[in-house]
């Protein structure tokens, strides 16, 4: 591999991104509605939005991902940083790409005060855990969530 490269989307990025966001559905076997998508989109291109992506590339291909919200906290005065979605193109998983967005997750958090950097992950998947172990430090927390109709 390559010198992995992570920037910012960018409003012609959309047919670069959405087969990695159709990707990491797949992954978790979702199918999030098209509305909702392009509602996404746009919030990640919208200045006043906490929503934030970013792309991986390797010699100009498109093999990442990765979003971001930045939200209040009753804890700190400062923000917080959850890492919402990241996926990495199967073929080049364990190359270091999922680490480099990440860390660029990190730097942008940095970068905007927060004090602290969050994310979930199934307990199935074992790849991305060997990863977030070496990373961060589990939390001990565990999730509960009701779908509102």
């Amino acid at each position: 591999m390559s010198t992995v490269e992570i920037r910012p989307i960018a409003a012609a990025d959309f047919e670069t991104w959405l087969p990695l966001w159709k990707g990491y559905q797949d992954f978790y076997r979702v199918d999030i509605d098209d509305a909702v998508t392009r509602n996404t989109w746009a919030r990640f291109l919208d200045g006043a939005e906490p929503m934030h992506a970013a792309l991986a590339y390797d010699s100009g291909r498109a093999i990442g991902m990765v979003h971001w919200i930045f939200h209040r906290s009753t804890w700190t005065a400062g923000d917080y940083c959850y890492l919402q979605d990241l996926y990495v193109a199967p073929d080049v998983r364990g190359t270091g790409a999922g680490r480099k967005l990440i860390e660029h997750v990190y730097a942008q958090a940095a970068a905007a005060n927060c004090s602290r950097v969050y994310w979930l992950t199934h307990e199935t998947n074992a790849t991305a855990i060997q990863l977030y172990d070496r990373i961060a430090d589990r939390s001990g927390f565990i999730q509960y969530r009701k779908v509102m109709p």
